[in-house]
C-alpha cells in the first residue's frame, strides 16, 4: 500500500509540473509584427491631347487640346480615304519635367 501511495505522488508531482509549464507557455503573448506604412504615391502631372484612332485603338495621330477642330479635320480626311472608321479621343500622358532626367 505505500508503494502504490507513493507512485500516486509521484504521478501528481509529475503532472504538476506539466501543468505549471503549459500555463506559461499559454500566457507567453505572441509578439505581432507590424506592416510597414505604405508610401503614398505623388500625384503625377498629366497633360491632355486629342488623339486620331483607327478602329482597332491604335493610335494615328496627336494634337494639342487646343487644336480638336484639327483632329476632328484629320480623322474624316482619313475615315474618307479607307473603308475604316476614325475617330477622336481624349488623351492623357505624363510631363517629364527636365530635372527629373
Amino acid at each position: 500500500m505505500m508503494a502504490e501511495k507513493k507512485a500516486t505522488k509521484k504521478k501528481t508531482a509529475a503532472s504538476a509540473a506539466e501543468t505549471k509549464t503549459t500555463k506559461k507557455k499559454t500566457t507567453k503573448a505572441k509578439k505581432t509584427s507590424r506592416t510597414p506604412k505604405k508610401k503614398v504615391a505623388e500625384n503625377a502631372r498629366m497633360k491632355l491631347f486629342w488623339g486620331v484612332f483607327n478602329h482597332s485603338m491604335k493610335e494615328v495621330a496627336k494634337y494639342d487640346y487646343s487644336q480638336k477642330k484639327q483632329a476632328e479635320a484629320r480623322a474624316k480626311e482619313l475615315a474618307a480615304n479607307s473603308k475604316t472608321p476614325y475617330f477622336v479621343q481624349k488623351v492623357k500622358e505624363p510631363v517629364v519635367d527636365e530635372k527629373d532626367t
